[in-house]
């Protein structure tokens, strides 16, 4: 009797194929749901950093990638990523970015208009001026699709939740609420009982803020998703439209980042006396995000009473209060923790599955 030889099974086409930017806290987070089994549909061919990349048409193990790229050489240059995709033959390609650069975000609409989808957790082109969301806009025209949720609310169902509404008939009239994870823990804790830049040491020690606090304090982020939010729900306003209120003193805002930190101490009046004013008033201070039916928008400490659905918050709670032509007499209200890594990534993998 002869023996029968069984030639290996070609690997199959894979319905996916996707190329990370970004490996950085989220980035690596995506990269560890990468390996489970409900990422098994899916091929990462590419993925990069700052400064490297690494590619393989044929497919990577999502476990080794943060080394790769440490030994890596070369420049970033995005064509060899997209040439990967192509070549990986999948039915779907997706770049994902899970950077916070601009220049990365200004290059989604092109890649919509070749054909690629773009799930993103980036805020700069949505969240920025009103050109570019109007380009993003005109470019998801095509067929590509633009996954956003990990960008308001590290995957909280706001975005979602509108467009549904809208689809219905809906409309948005009003928004409030609390949009910063890092912002919410902070004044969630602030008393007047500890100075706020220890309680912003504990802050940054944890992981609930930026490595520049800045980015948090500025209320540049929670312009960014006010705008989001206001976009989607049919509100052309322009980056410049929003009156934001920075917890940065002025003397701060353009030295180094190490001399920042040194100088935290600076931070500590000034928001004494805002906190011990509203103790006075039987209040709170919350960074509130708002909205009214006349488009005017802003950003910034507000005194709450205690009863105020922002001053029952905990930890790093995001809240958003949606007041419609349908939900009017009770605001729709979304509400859960609107920071971290981990459901920032989930937030991705669930736009590229949903594809």
């Amino acid at each position: 009797m002869s023996a029968v030889v069984i030639a290996p099974l070609a690997e199959a086409v894979p319905r996916t194929a996707v190329v990370l930017l970004g490996t950085g806290v989220v980035g690596r987070a995506l990269l560890t749901l990468l390996a489970t089994p409900a990422a098994q549909s899916l091929r990462l061919v590419g993925a990069a950093n700052s400064k490297r990349q690494h590619l393989l048409a044929q497919g990577l193990s999502p476990g080794d990638i943060v080394e790769r790229l440490a030994r890596g050489s070369g420049d970033r240059d995005d064509a060899p990523l997209l040439a990967a995709l192509d070549e990986s033959g999948a039915t779907r390609k997706v770049v994902i970015d899970a950077t916070a650069c601009a220049v990365e975000a200004s290059r989604h609409p092109e890649w919509l208009e070749a054909g690629y989808h773009v799930v993103t957790a980036n805020k700069a082109l949505a969240g920025g001026e009103l050109s570019g969301w109007r380009a993003l806009r005109k470019a998801t025209g095509g067929g590509a699709i633009y996954g956003d949720a990990a960008t308001v609310g590290a995957g909280l169902p706001v975005l979602s939740t509108l467009r549904r509404l809208r689809q219905c008939g809906d409309s948005l009239l009003t928004l409030e609420g609390v949009f910063s994870g890092s912002l919410s823990w902070l004044f969630n804790q602030y008393d007047g009982s500890r100075p706020f830049s220890s309680l912003l040491r504990d802050a940054r020690r944890l992981g609930f803020t930026e490595p520049d606090p800045r980015s948090d304090l500025s209320g540049e982020d929670v312009a960014r998703k006010l705008l989001i939010i206001a976009r989607n729900g049919g509100f052309a306003l322009g980056s410049d439209e929003v009156e934001v209120e920075s917890l940065v003193p002025a003397a701060l805002r353009d030295v180094d980042t190490a001399a920042f930190l040194d100088r935290l101490d600076e931070l500590d009046e000034p928001l004494r006396q805002r906190q011990a004013e509203a103790k006075a008033n039987g209040k709170v201070l919350r960074y509130l995000a708002r909205l009214n039916q006349r488009g005017r928008a802003r950003v910034g400490l507000v005194e709450v009473p205690p009863d105020h659905p922002a001053a029952r918050l905990s930890g790093t709670d995001n809240q958003f209060a949606l007041t419609t032509t349908r939900y009017h007499a009770t605001p729709l209200v979304i509400q859960g923790p609107g920071a971290g890594p981990e459901i920032t990534a989930q937030a991705l993998l669930g736009d590229v599955l949903a594809l």
